[in-house]
């Protein structure tokens, strides 16, 4: 059984999962043409570290990560100038629950990652 007190960081495996889980997320979606146009330019190692710790944070682990709902903002505030919407979102969505049924996450942590992610579509969006 779970401890359900351990944050959700600590319960999909801490700083080695999300390391696993981001390189084969950034491998699907930039393998994708939908998406790809969104990262032209993008330094993608930079962007990796952020993602880093903007999950890190948002399971409830260890972070300096400081730019919460203003910051999706700003950062995706380009990507919406290109076009980017909610069939995107979803996309993106979908290959992280891809990833983690890869990396053998329980269906239960899954829904919970997801439901984090969910709740920041509005910010990445600008709505």
């Amino acid at each position: 059984m779970e401890n359900i007190t351990e944050s959700l960081y600590e319960r999909i495996g801490g700083e080695a999962a999300v390391d696993a889980a981001l390189a084969i997320f950034y491998n699907k979606i930039l393998s994708d043409p939908l998406l790809q146009k969104f990262f032209v330019e993008t330094d993608i190692p930079n962007l990796m570290q952020k993602q880093k710790s903007f999950l890190t944070f948002s399971f409830g682990g260890p972070s300096d990560y400081t730019y919460w709902q203003r910051g999706l903002r700003n950062a995706h505030r380009g990507s919406v100038e290109k076009g980017m919407g909610d069939e995107h979102f979803d996309l993106v969505v979908r290959y992280l629950d891809d990833t983690l049924q890869e990396l053998s996450v329980s269906k239960d942590l899954i829904t919970e990652v997801l439901s984090v992610v969910e709740g920041t579509r509005k910010h990445v969006l600008n709505k």
